[in-house]
């Protein structure tokens, strides 16, 4: 019997239907993922399922059940979280087990368990509020998890949760579905869903495609190129011609920090029309294509990219020479607490630069002290060659700034608060019509210009966010996690108008959590505890990370996971769909003792293979080696 079963669902909202007839089954223990853009219809399916909405027709099963009737044997894990932020980890586990009538004794023997299980113990009566992203989504699990549920729905539950969260969080996940409890998830990270076993692409309230990664990757039928080139941007603009060209071999262009991605169905052909180009090519090398590009690749092909619209520059292009931002020795004290130490960084006009790290490792903390918002303990600063009083109206004036917590007001509408920010920077009333029109349109937002904020999603805040960041065309831009929650085609645009805006000069330090885009950065730098550990380009810091990443297939994977994890340090052991990571510093000598021990359990290894490191993979080594040292 089926755990989840969705027959012909419908869902309509007045004449626009939500979700038109979608058709999909999910087997006990599996992960199954449904991915797609905003207003795909994720969330309404998930409500549907955990019983908080009715359909408008079509059937749904959980369990054998309808989900009124199941609902007591399901966990739902919202966008929201859904915590009590005043009351302790224990006291929201407690209320979570009461609601799902859970016996005190049953309660204190889970907990306990749960608790451990997730590294909360030594937290259980601190304050929800007082917790991080990622303790923060590891409660909200064990919520769900209190009352053991057969199955769990997770909707987008790791959104601005940073890369080491996310991936203890996704190893929880497949010891849960080990155990025989069936999840249905939804994420906007395309790297982690490729840990699902099989997934669905919505859109349009509509599944197009459904399989494993391998086979979606399969049905592709394109290869990827990366390709290095120096100067890369006149190397884009060459290639994006050549793609436009009728017959040409180059699919898909996609344009990173230091190199370009290319989508080809045939690579001897695509390599014949890179050479009589005659571009100035430092390295081709062949990889499989990612979820990702299937994702992007299949919409576009239904037409549901968004159109690109460049921005309207009014001013002329920026001097690209000499530093934007620098820092020397930056510290910043909080009481005893040091929550920056000693920080060195420079930004060049024309650069995107990442600064990323672990929630609380002082990135928020070190963008407030570089735009004057907040004053530094100790160091020296200097903004648009500016080193004295930077919180001043002429230094600020020429700084874009775009926070986490957005930067918008829930009671006005979307117009309002850009005519809001039209007067904060001071843009010409002559041009406020022209620049707000941009926005919207850019956001996919021109009918809906009159609608309250507060009523948009995540994802569409955010868009609207960045525009109002950058109306006033800055120096200097800041941007503080700015495609949180946003699906993979608004994220792709979102870059776009970004390297626009560094090819014209603006100098821009962002923050991000999903390290697949922060490959677009020309530079970077990894913040662990308030210090950089690593700095250099996304290759340069790939290629810096010592031994190799090794993909391991077997009939047991999470059996022999578990097993690894007692031999070696458990980051180093990650659990992929159907395939095992494992990171090795000397595999030549680590690698035999550990199939041997897993041998002797009676697993066997069906195959294995050396993969390139991601920007992923390189973070989390870092920051546990620093961690590990200290």
């Amino acid at each position: 019997m089926f755990s989840i079963q969705v027959n012909q669902l419908v869902k309509h909202y007045g004449p626009v239907a939500a979700v038109n007839g979608i058709d999909f089954t999910v087997q006990p223990g599996e992960i199954f993922g449904l991915i797609g853009p905003d207003g795909a219809g994720k969330t309404t399916t998930f409500q549907i399922l955990a019983g908080v909405m009715q359909a408008s027709a079509g059937g749904v099963t959980l369990l054998g059940r309808s989900p009124r009737e199941a609902r007591l044997d399901v966990g739902y894990l919202t966008q929201g979280f859904s915590l009590y932020l005043d009351l302790s980890i224990l006291e929201n586990l407690r209320y979570s087990a009461g609601l799902r009538r859970v016996a005190p004794a049953q309660f204190r023997t889970r907990a306990q368990s749960l608790l451990t299980r997730m590294n909360l113990d030594p937290f259980r009566h601190r304050l929800a509020r007082q917790l991080s992203g990622g303790m923060k989504q590891k409660l909200a699990l064990c919520c769900a998890l209190i009352a053991q549920p057969q199955v769990l729905l997770l909707d987008e539950p790791t959104t601005g949760v940073n890369p080491v969260s996310r991936r203890e969080f996704w190893d929880l996940l497949a010891g849960v579905a080990a155990e025989g409890v069936t999840i249905l998830t939804a994420t906007p990270y395309l790297d982690e869903a490729e840990r699902c076993h099989r997934i669905a692409l919505i859109y349009a309230g509509q599944i197009q495609q459904m399989g494993t990664l391998t086979e979606l990757k399969t049905n592709l039928g394109l290869h990827r190129i990366e390709l290095r080139a120096e100067p890369l941007d006149p190397v884009e603009t060459v290639l994006q011609q050549q793609a436009a060209q009728p017959h040409s071999a180059l699919a898909d262009l996609q344009s990173f920090g230091d190199r370009l991605d290319i989508l080809t169905p045939d690579v001897d052909r695509a390599t014949q029309e890179l050479q009589a180009a005659q571009i100035p090519i430092t390295s081709l090398e062949l990889s499989d294509p990612t979820l990702e590009n299937v994702f992007v690749h299949h919409l576009r092909q239904q037409g549901a990219a968004p159109p690109y619209r460049p921005f309207h520059h009014y001013r002329g292009s920026l001097p690209r020479q000499g530093l934007a931002i620098a820092a020397q020795e930056l510290q910043k004290n909080f009481g005893p607490f040091q929550a920056v130490k000693q920080v060195h960084l420079a930004v060049k006009y024309g650069e995107i630069y990442g600064l990323l790290g672990a929630n609380g490792a002082g990135k928020t903390t070190t963008i407030k002290m570089l735009c004057g918002l907040l004053p530094p303990t100790a160091g020296t600063m200097s903004l648009a060659g500016e080193t004295h009083n930077l919180h001043r109206a002429e230094v600020r004036s020429r700084l874009g700034y775009m926070s986490q917590k957005f930067t918008l007001y829930d009671d006005l509408t979307i117009r309002q608060n850009l005519e809001f920010y039209c007067g904060v920077y001071g843009i010409p009333r002559k041009l406020h019509r022209e620049k707000i029109d941009w926005v919207l349109e850019t956001c996919g937002l021109a009918e809906r210009d009159h609608t309250l904020t507060a009523s948009l999603p995540g994802g569409w805040k955010q868009r609207v966010a960045f525009g109002a960041s950058v109306m006033h065309e800055p120096d200097i831009l800041f941007l503080d996690e700015p495609t949180s929650g946003v699906d993979p085609l608004a994220r792709r645009q979102f870059w776009r108008l970004i390297r626009d805006f560094a090819r014209r000069g603006t100098a821009i330090l962002v923050t991000t959590h999903y390290l697949e885009e922060a490959e677009n950065c020309n530079r970077m730098a990894f913040m662990v505890a308030g210090e950089i550990v690593a700095q250099g380009t996304p290759t340069q810091i790939k290629a810096s990370q010592p031994g190799q990443l090794l993909e391991l297939t077997t009939a047991q994977t999470q059996q022999a996971s578990q097993l690894l994890k007692r031999q070696i340090e458990s980051w180093r052991v990650s659990i992929f769909g159907d395939r095992l990571h494992l990171v090795l510093d000397h595999p030549d000598q680590e690698l035999p003792p550990l199939i041997q021990h897993l041998q002797q359990q009676q697993i066997q290894i069906q195959s294995q293979r050396s993969i390139p490191f991601t920007l992923e993979d390189a973070f989390i080594g870092t920051v546990q080696r620093t961690e590990g040292k200290e």
